[in-house]
């Protein structure tokens, strides 16, 4: 019997999902006690562990226990938001009694895992590596404490403990995945693990699958190799060897590509997104097919029960009288953090993700005449919610981020949020009428934030990018056709500035306002098109059909 046995999945796996998998990602969004995510890749991760358990699928997860999480977003005494790491605990997590250790810099460190069980919070079975122990000093210990360290050697550390600490766990489980599958390029140091274990290039594709979120090649990690030999990401093998299997000779180490040729298939994760990868990895030799499995969520965790038991019964009152409710609770929050008390009747824009320069969080107020002009319409108000953790060592984003606290200072119908995490998500998607989302295309690899939203009766109001091609219809989102792509950046934000502003002046307000039964058409239309394709099931689905069994 192996040590995998008291920890195996609490159900007979469906046949069609036989296939052995092990799931490698750097954070989770699974469930809000459980604060080891930072945004998108984790929300997404999280949906793919729910949906993996409701199809009975022969799937386990594996990931890293962040003793400080991402970070806790705060207040400094201005508004303006501050980093607080503080540590967290996890009583609902058990012991796996496991302990080994992998090499990082020259020096053994020890890793255990902690196990949450798929009863928790209805996911498959999930192992979460740290290195939090009293036999490490304290460099060592530091590994697993902050996602997304800063320190360049930190960060390389951490990929090793997700990807040799994940293999070799998966190892001292005696749990023989078929499939070892990197959600992004961050458990790429379990390519070179398998490599030392079997010698074979061709074995190590056999069993390795990528999943990439970045569509543009400066935005994939690159480090110097002789960085990473020296720390250990090659587990062991000499340089020479390593240039070889991957065909990098340079100085600089790309990950998503050496992914690209250990993996013996890959996926975008919308179609849009599949097509943008194609063309930008056709010119390297040796690369792995391409496919898309769009992004999606899990409709059961998301999705709000009593805005869809109205609209299937034809309820519209009840329907409006829901969403009305929802919107109330939100500014309980928006009141509580900002002392703004809102209209429940005021069209109400959300925009909320992980803030960086390229999702232009800003970009609505650049045109500051017109955008006064229109927030201070008392016939036909708006109203306006921000929220969004950037990374701590991103200036820029902090700066935008800060920009819009004290803009919001202002107006009485701004506000800006902190501590975007799941529970805030889903309440900010339930509160929203326009759930706002304006990324400079082609960045949004996916952008399922949305997907949520209008599980909870928001309007999509999109650049045309990432998985609004595949869902919009010209009756369930307002789209913002897309700019000039041959003109300079500047010029694509003032073209996309004055159309989000054109339509937000000449379409959706007058909707909102002159045309109820127009708008109730538009959020039905939204909240049934996103389902079912958009839920997490189909995505897992796919991944057996397209990827795993390929």
């Amino acid at each position: 019997m192996s040590r995998f046995e008291q920890f195996k999945h609490s159900y007979a796996y469906d046949p069609k999902y036989k296939t052995r998998v092990a799931y490698f990602s750097m954070e989770f969004a699974i469930d809000q006690p459980l604060k080891i995510y930072s945004g998108g890749l984790g929300f997404l991760a999280g949906s793919h562990m729910r949906s993996a358990y409701e199809l009975r699928q022969n799937f386990i997860g594996i990931g890293v226990l962040w003793k400080y999480g991402y970070y806790d977003q705060i207040r400094k005494g201005n508004q303006e938001m501050d980093v607080l790491f503080q540590e967290k605990i996890y009583n609902f997590l058990e012991d796996t009694n496991i302990k080994f250790t992998i090499e990082v810099d020259g020096h053994p460190v020890w890793v255990t895992a902690k196990y949450l069980a798929p009863e928790v919070f209805n996911t498959v079975p999930m192992f979460f590596l740290t290195t939090d122990l009293p036999e490490n000093d304290y460099l060592s210990q530091s590994i697993s404490h902050k996602l997304y360290d800063a320190d360049a050697n930190a960060k390389v550390a951490q990929y090793i403990l997700l990807g040799i600490g994940g293999a070799k766990l998966l190892d001292e489980l005696e749990y023989n995945a078929d499939i070892y599958h990197m959600n992004e390029a961050h458990a790429l140091p379990s390519a070179f693990y398998l490599y030392s274990k079997y010698n074979s290039v061709e074995e190590v594709k056999k069993r390795l699958v990528f999943t990439t979120h970045t569509p543009e090649e400066a935005g994939n990690e690159k480090h110097e190799i002789t960085l990473l030999d020296k720390m250990g990401y090659f587990c062991g093998k000499p340089l020479e060897e390593v240039r070889k299997v991957t065909g990098i000779t340079g100085d600089m180490f790309a990950h998503s590509l050496a992914a690209l040729r250990f993996s013996k298939i890959a996926n975008g994760v919308s179609a849009l997104h599949g097509e943008v990868s194609r063309q930008m990895w056709a010119k390297y030799d040796n690369i792995c097919p391409i496919v898309s499995i769009t992004n999606a969520q899990n409709a059961r965790y998301w999705k709000d029960y009593q805005l869809y038991e109205a609209m299937e019964k034809g309820e519209n009152e009840r329907l409006i009288t829901r969403k009305k409710y929802l919107k109330e609770k939100l500014f309980e929050t928006v009141a509580d953090q900002t002392g703004k008390v809102l209209d429940p009747n005021a069209l109400t824009i959300v925009w909320a993700r992980r803030f960086a320069a390229y999702k232009r969080a800003d970009l609505i107020t650049k045109d500051k005449e017109r955008f006064e002009r229109i927030l201070a319409s008392t016939e036909r108000p708006i109203q306006i919610i921000w929220s969004g953790k950037p990374y701590p060592m991103d200036y820029g984003a902090v700066s935008i981020f800060n920009s819009l606290v004290h803009l919001a200072k202002k107006y009485k119908n701004l506000a800006v949020l902190v501590g975007y995490e799941l529970k805030l998500s889903r309440k900010l998607k339930q509160g929203a009428d326009i759930w706002l989302n304006n990324p400079r295309v082609p960045r949004e690899a996916s952008g399922t934030s949305g997907m949520t939203a209008s599980m909870n009766g928001a309007i999509n109001f999109s650049t045309n990018d990432g998985w609004i091609p595949e869902f919009a219809s010209g009756e369930n989102a307002f789209v913002i056709p897309r700019p000039d792509m041959s003109k300079p950046v500047h010029d694509q934000d003032n073209q996309d500035m004055n159309s989000l502003l054109e339509m937000l002046e000449e379409t959706i307000i007058p909707m909102y306002y002159d045309k109820p039964e127009e708008w109730l058409r538009y959020m039905k239309n939204s909240m049934r098109d996103v389902l079912p394709f958009f839920d997490s099931g189909r995505m897992a689905q796919q991944y057996y059909e397209k990827v795993y069994n390929y």
